[in-house]
């Protein structure tokens, strides 16, 4: 079996791959990372057959990181790591997703691999189902394409705009495609976007301006790109009233 171990903290990790020395040596670590980022990258180009997830990391944490994982094409199975709450772990029971309180035994792991299933995108939102409010939010998207990885900051985007089967991500780097429909993705990012159109969620703090367009109606200028996105007649007056209670931004021709 192909092992991926993750952990912020290199002590963690050491003690982790000496465990699984003394469990059997045909397990293989192929792989450490100190963070979710390093992990997708190293999952990614090792095919790993489990995971040991830490899950309080920094950047992208292991809630986060055990999402995009479960969405690989041949998913790893995932066992978490943690010292987090009581009320946390019940959602991990539920989930069918196995999981190790630090300071990790050897027969709990031993245990915990034997038992490991595929973190399967199902898995995912029956973990999702289950935790916490707010413990889901990413803080990056990740785009698979290509065969490579590229991690994409959630405050450097400026809107999601629906594209038939693919929503468009645009940043001022350029587009990119993602498969979240926007539904989902308002019901994630609600608190810091506003949907300005049927098929377009724009990111609040990007806004600079309301502009009258020369055939009617009005459109939102962002911060960095040259074109504007237009309002609906059936959102322009919520879009309105969010931007003046928050004081941000005029209107303009």
């Amino acid at each position: 079996m192909k092992i991926l171990i993750v952990d912020d903290e290199a002590p963690a990790r050491n003690r982790l791959r000496d465990l699984l020395g003394e469990i059997d040596s045909t397990l293989t670590v192929v792989g450490e990372a100190a963070d979710g980022e390093q992990a997708l990258r190293l999952a990614a180009q090792t095919q790993p057959d489990a995971v040991l997830l830490d899950i309080r990391m920094p950047r992208i944490d292991g809630i986060a990181a055990a999402r995009e994982l479960a969405r690989l094409e041949q998913p790893p199975a995932v066992v978490f790591t943690t010292a987090y709450n009581e009320y946390a772990l019940e959602a991990f029971e539920v989930s069918a997703v196995d999981y190790l309180l630090k300071p990790v035994r050897k027969d709990r792991l031993a245990g915990a691999l034997q038992k490991a299933e595929r973190f399967t995108e199902a898995t995912w939102k029956k973990l999702e189902a289950a935790l916490p409010a707010g413990q889901s939010t990413r803080s990056h998207l990740c785009i698979h394409s290509h065969g490579e990885l590229r991690l994409i900051p959630i405050d450097t985007v400026l809107y999601f705009r629906a594209e038939q089967k693919y929503t468009t991500v645009r940043t001022p780097a350029g587009e990119m495609l993602i498969d979240d429909p926007l539904k989902s993705l308002e019901e994630e990012f609600g608190e810091s976007f506003i949907r300005v159109h049927r098929n377009a969620l724009v990111a609040i703090e990007h806004v600079v301006a309301l502009k009258k367009l020369s055939l009617g109606g009005m459109a939102l200028r962002l911060r960095g790109i040259p074109e504007t996105l237009e309002i609906s007649r059936r959102h322009l007056s919520a879009v309105r009233a969010q931007f003046k209670q928050l004081a941000m931004i005029g209107e303009g021709d």
